[in-house]
């Protein structure tokens, strides 16, 4: 599949410098790297073509506490002032209708790796494979206001099934710190000119400051 020749392509750079997963290096390289190699739209392209083939699964067990891509279309999009047509969340409570959940980008990505390091304490194993996911509800989010970072608040959103326009590609533990250095996000307006993620992640920070 090409999205894992992707992902596996950027571990085996990872590799050749010498770099360890979850480390502060490996952080520091992605951050770094990937803001200028494997970002064109044919890279991101075969994420979508990945989503359009899977399977959806919406059942609690498998759906809750994992990270997905996929693309979206905001019910509300003319009263909003932005949405996020490529989202990346993790979803933490469903409804017959839909779900909400926490997108990872609506903050930086620097605020992404500190929530997903503040979240590492509920994760179900620490093999970081297909397996892991975290143990995570709006209940225990509400519960852990307290010890949680703040940046977790802007990202809370909610989202209809009805207005997902491709199936759900769940990413694998071992390449969350991948993914959420991408940069493809992708906010739009009806209600705004020329939104950019810069503004975006602004009014985040300020929500949680």
């Amino acid at each position: 599949m090409a999205k894992k020749r992707l992902l596996v392509r950027i571990k085996e750079q990872m590799q050749q410098q010498g770099l360890q997963a979850r480390t502060t290096a490996a952080r520091d390289w992605l951050r770094s790297t990937l803001k200028t190699n494997l970002l064109n739209f044919n890279a991101r392209r075969t994420f979508v073509n990945a989503a359009l083939t899977s399977s959806d699964r919406f059942d609690s067990n498998f759906f809750i506490g994992r990270l997905f891509f996929f693309f979206y279309d905001a019910k509300l999009k003319k009263k909003l002032p932005y949405w996020d047509k490529f989202p990346l969340v993790i979803p933490i409570e469903m409804y017959p209708d839909g779900f909400l959940g926490l997108n990872l980008h609506y903050i930086h990505p620097s605020y992404r790796i500190v929530l997903l390091e503040n979240l590492e304490t509920i994760l179900t194993n620490k093999n970081y494979n297909d397996t892991t996911k975290m143990r995570i509800s709006y209940s225990y989010l509400k519960r852990a206001a307290r010890i949680l970072p703040p940046q977790a608040k802007p990202c809370i959103k909610r989202y209809l099934y009805s207005h997902v326009k491709t199936k759900f590609l769940p990413i694998s533990a071992d390449d969350w710190e991948i993914v959420v250095f991408l940069p493809w996000e992708d906010f739009t307006s009806q209600t705004r000119t020329g939104v950019t993620k810069n503004q975006v992640w602004s009014d985040s920070h300020t929500d949680f400051n």
